[in-house]
C-alpha cells in the first residue's frame, strides 16, 4: 500500500469533514477541530473560540433551523506546506418555502488531522443570517 502524499491526506480529510456537514453529524464535524484553541469565523464577521462556542454557532445549522443545508463540492485548492484548503461550495437550502442557493468558501488551516482555524466566506446578494 502505498504512503499517503501530505495534499492526498488534506484532500481526504477535507472531503471527511464536509461529508460530516452532509450527513448533518456535528459530533463528526467537530471531531475535527482541535481542542486547544480552535477558531471558527463565521461569514457574518463572529469568531467563535474554542470547542463550545464552535458547536454553539453550529448547532442551529445541525438542528434544522434553517432547513435542509447541503454543500456541492465547487473547487478544491490545497497547501501542502503550509497545511491550508480553501474548498469552494455552493450551498443549496430552502428558505421561506423557496428553493435557494448561495456559493461561498472554507479556508481551512490544518495542523496534522486537526482544524486549528475555519473561516467561511459567501457570495450572497444579503447574509441570510444574522
Amino acid at each position: 500500500m502505498a504512503i499517503e502524499t501530505r495534499r492526498e491526506q488534506l484532500q481526504r480529510l477535507t472531503g471527511e469533514f464536509l461529508d460530516a456537514f452532509n450527513r448533518c453529524d456535528l459530533d463528526g464535524v467537530m471531531a475535527f477541530f482541535a481542542d486547544d484553541g480552535a477558531v471558527y469565523d463565521e461569514f457574518t464577521g463572529t469568531a467563535n473560540e474554542g470547542l463550545d462556542a464552535i458547536r454553539a454557532a453550529f448547532t442551529p445549522q445541525f438542528e434544522g433551523a434553517f432547513g435542509d443545508m447541503k454543500f456541492i463540492d465547487e473547487d478544491l485548492f490545497i497547501d501542502d506546506i503550509d497545511d491550508k484548503v480553501m474548498a469552494s461550495w455552493r450551498c443549496t437550502l430552502v428558505v421561506k418555502g423557496q428553493a435557494t442557493a448561495w456559493r461561498g468558501l472554507d479556508l481551512i488551516h490544518w495542523r496534522g488531522d486537526e482544524i486549528t482555524h475555519k473561516s467561511t466566506y459567501a457570495k450572497t446578494k444579503v447574509p441570510l443570517f444574522e
